[in-house]
Formats: C-alpha cells, sequence, structure tokens
C-alpha cells in the first residue's frame, strides 16, 4: 500500500517547481528556499494541510535512558 496519495506527490512536485523558478518561501520569516529538502518538507506540510494521504511528522525521541544510568552508576 501507497504512503504518500497522488495528491501529495502532486504538491511537493508543485513545491520543487517553484524552489527552482526561486518563487517558494519559507514560513515565518519569507525567504527563498534554496535547499532541496526544505522544499520537500514545505510540499508535504502543505499537503497535509490540504488533507492528503501524508504520514505523520516524525517527533523527536527522549533520551532520558542514558541519564538515568549516569545517575544510578553515581
Amino acid at each position: 500500500m501507497a504512503r504518500y496519495s497522488k495528491g501529495a506527490a502532486k504538491t511537493v512536485k508543485s513545491a520543487m517547481r517553484r524552489r527552482k523558478k526561486g518563487t517558494l518561501k519559507s514560513g515565518r520569516s519569507g525567504k527563498k528556499v534554496t535547499s532541496r529538502k526544505q522544499a520537500i518538507a514545505i510540499g508535504l506540510s502543505e499537503a497535509r494541510k490540504k488533507g492528503a494521504k501524508v504520514p505523520r511528522k516524525k517527533t523527536g525521541r527522549r533520551r532520558t535512558s542514558a541519564r538515568r544510568k549516569r545517575t544510578a552508576a553515581r
């Protein structure tokens, strides 16, 4: 089964084209996007807002186990 819908692929493709053209801007600052990875991320974010099938964003994992081991050793 496909992870991303065709609509999501279209939105990412559109973002990539806008990046090449030089009209793709980042969120708050409004700076011109030149990074390929950033363009893909913006495209996926736009696809999510439209309601296309896109996997959830991965959140940062907490590293508490390493800290616990250090304090237990003392």
